[in-house]
């Protein structure tokens, strides 16, 4: 039976996931190890590419059993001279399960410049499903006009209906598979420690577009809880699994303490 209460679970991704029944979440969002990215001993636990895809492929299948019919899942990956693993998941999971889209993270700056490469500037966002028919909502995350844009269109005089077109602008335009969200800076109030940590502005579009209020969200990499904690701003239930116990009390304490403000949880574009 599972629990109706919003949750973190401290274990094994794979093992947590294996207790949990069929077919509940509606969306799943995975950021696993990327593998040899970072410098931390959980990114370089594998002895090998192909290791780490046969343990991706492992909590995978658990994702997408305990996922709805109508539900999509998320998988963040990074391709770049280290980091090529990704570019075989891409390949299995597509074989093994039904490609929905293929996103991308437009991180709007660079990092960790390379000599040898180009620097990488975005990362990748494999979306999968388990059916033809599933939730979509497109209209939730347009993207905004500004003024200036607005105030041009409505000088085009192919529109008698100037009342209806300022409507239809005023909603935005709809968002294409690249999403440009600026990467969390090393100032910005929004990072809590976790050195991957992705930012609520981001993840926000993919709970939106894919869930109503009310429906389960799944992380089985919770992390500092980024998932967890734009779920509760947007009226969604979730759970979070995560291995490490640092980790854990950090999406804990982050939680208390936006419930203990009430502040909202999203913070504005970083200025440059």
């Amino acid at each position: 039976m599972l629990s109706s209460e919003n949750r973190f679970v401290c274990g094994d991704a794979v093992e947590v996931l294996s207790g949990l029944p069929n077919a509940w979440a509606q969306a799943v969002i995975a950021d696993p190890p990327y593998f040899r990215v970072l410098d931390e001993q959980w990114d370089s636990q594998w002895k090998s590419t192909s290791e780490h895809l046969a343990w991706c492929e492992q909590w995978l299948r658990q994702c997408m059993r305990v996922l709805r019919d109508d539900g999509l899942c998320f998988i963040f990956g990074q391709l770049g001279k280290r980091e090529h693993g990704f570019i075989h998941a891409l390949s299995r999971f597509c074989n093994l399960f039904a490609f929905h889209d293929l996103i991308i993270w437009d991180r709007v700056v660079g990092y960790n410049e390379r000599r040898d490469s180009l620097t990488p500037a975005y990362e990748m966002i494999l979306v999968l499903r388990k059916s033809d028919s599933v939730k979509f909502f497109k209209e939730s995350v347009r993207v905004p006009y500004d003024e200036e844009t607005i105030e041009r269109y409505m000088k085009d005089k192919r529109y008698s209906d100037k009342n209806a077109r300022l409507a239809h602008l005023r909603k935005g335009k709809f968002a294409t598979n690249i999403l440009s969200v600026p990467s969390l800076k090393g100032l910005s109030q929004e990072k809590c420690g976790h050195p991957s940590q992705k930012p609520t502005r981001l993840i926000s579009q993919l709970i939106m577009m894919s869930t109503e209020q009310g429906d389960w969200v799944l992380d089985m990499f919770s992390g500092s809880g980024t998932t967890a904690f734009v779920a509760e701003e947007l009226g969604r239930r979730w759970i979070g699994i995560e291995k490490s116990e640092e980790y854990i009390a950090m999406a804990k304490d982050r939680m208390k303490r936006a419930r203990e403000t009430d502040l909202p949880g999203f913070e504005k574009e970083d200025a440059p």
